[in-house]
C-alpha cells in the first residue's frame, strides 16, 4: 500500500511540476496530455518536446520520433529473443499472415502496448503487397513508415524491439485459411487448404502449432537433408549388426517414420482416435493442404543468459 501511495503522490507531484512550468510556454497541460495519449511517451518527455518545438504539436511529434530512432540505435546491440508471434486472417478471408516481433524480455512481451503493436503491424502487412523485410519496413502508414512505427515503439516501451520476419499468403475462392496462436503468442501457425471447410483448417493449424512439422509433404524435404538422415540411419544399423543385404529394406521403414515426424501430411492427427494421418483427416473433409507456416518466438536466436537482478538493473539503466 505504501508503494501505491508513493506512486500516486509521485505522479501528482510530477503533474504539478509540469503545470507550474507551463505559464511561460506556448502550450498547456492539456497539450502535453494529448501528446502523451497519441504517442504513448512519458509526460516529461512530451513537455520537453513541446518546449523544443515552441508549442507546435506536429513538430513535437517529429522530435519524439527522432528521439525514438536515437533510442533504437542505442539499443541496437542488445539481444531481443523474447517477444510475440501472431497468425491473422483479414475480415474478407482473402489474405493471411504470420508475424514475429522480438523484445528483450518476456515482461515486455506481455505488455498490452507491445501486443497492440504486433497486431497492428500484422494488419499493415496484410493490407500490403510486401514480399520481403526491405519492402515491409518501407511501407507507409498513418504513423510514417513501418520503420518509424518500430522506432516509436522502442521509445514508448523502452526496450529493443525487432520486427524479425513475416510470411504473407493469399488465397482464391476455392481455398480456406486456418490460423491458430498458442501459449499467449509463443507459437503461431497458418495453413492454407484447397477446400472450404473452415473448422478442418482451424484444427490442422492447431495441430501444426502443437506438433511442429518442418514440411507439408515428404516431396518437399530437400534431397541433401534426406540423404544425410539416411546416412545416419545406415550407420546406426551397421553398428547394431544388421545384415548388409537387409539394410536398404529396413531404411524404407525408417525413412517413412522420419517423414511421419517432420511432414505435416504424414503426422498422426493430434485428435485422431484411430491413428489417422493429417492428410487423411483433410481428405475426409474434402480438403488438401497447400501451405503451412509455423513460427515460434526466438527460434534460431542465441539468447543471452541474465539473472533477474541484472535484468532489472538493465531496465533501470536503460
Amino acid at each position: 500500500m505504501d508503494w501505491i501511495r508513493f506512486g500516486f503522490f509521485h505522479r501528482m507531484n510530477q503533474q504539478k511540476k509540469i503545470e507550474e512550468d507551463i505559464p511561460m510556454a506556448k502550450f498547456t497541460a492539456k497539450d502535453i496530455n494529448d501528446l502523451r495519449k497519441s504517442t504513448g511517451v512519458g509526460m516529461m518527455d512530451c513537455k520537453k518536446a513541446l518546449t523544443e518545438a515552441d508549442g507546435d504539436v506536429e513538430k513535437a511529434m517529429l522530435i519524439l520520433r527522432e528521439k525514438g530512432l536515437a533510442t533504437q540505435a542505442k539499443k541496437a546491440g542488445r539481444v531481443a529473443a523474447e517477444g510475440m508471434v501472431v497468425a491473422k486472417v483479414n475480415d474478407a478471408h482473402t489474405v493471411g499472415c504470420v508475424v514475429e516481433v522480438n523484445s528483450e524480455t518476456d515482461f515486455v512481451a506481455k505488455n498490452e502496448k507491445f501486443i497492440e503493436f504486433v497486431n497492428k503491424l500484422a494488419d499493415v502487412i496484410m493490407k500490403s503487397d510486401a514480399t520481403d523485410m526491405e519492402s515491409a519496413l518501407a511501407l507507409t502508414t498513418e504513423e510514417g513508415t513501418v520503420s518509424d512505427m518500430v522506432a516509436a515503439a522502442v521509445a514508448q516501451i523502452g526496450e529493443k524491439i525487432s520486427f524479425r520476419r513475416f510470411t504473407r499468403l493469399t488465397k482464391n475462392d476455392n481455398q480456406v485459411f486456418g490460423s491458430y496462436s498458442h501459449m499467449g503468442g509463443r507459437i503461431a501457425a497458418l495453413v492454407l487448404l484447397n477446400g472450404t471447410d473452415q473448422e478442418a483448417a482451424y484444427e490442422i493449424a492447431m495441430h501444426a502449432a502443437a506438433m511442429n512439422p518442418q514440411y507439408v509433404k515428404s516431396s518437399e524435404v530437400p534431397t541433401e537433408v534426406l540423404e544425410k538422415e539416411k546416412s545416419i540411419m545406415k550407420e546406426e544399423l551397421l553398428k547394431e549388426g544388421k545384415p548388409a543385404d537387409r539394410i536398404e529394406n529396413i531404411l524404407v521403414g525408417k525413412v517413412n517414420k522420419y517423414y511421419s515426424e517432420i511432414c505435416l501430411e504424414d503426422q498422426i492427427f493430434i485428435k485422431a482416435e484411430n491413428k489417422e494421418t493429417v492428410k487423411a483427416y483433410a481428405e475426409a473433409h474434402g480438403c488438401e493442404i497447400v501451405n503451412m507456416v509455423r513460427y515460434e518466438v526466438g527460434e534460431g536466436i542465441e539468447k543471452k543468459q541474465e539473472n533477474f537482478a541484472e535484468e532489472v538493473m538493465n531496465q533501470i539503466n536503460g
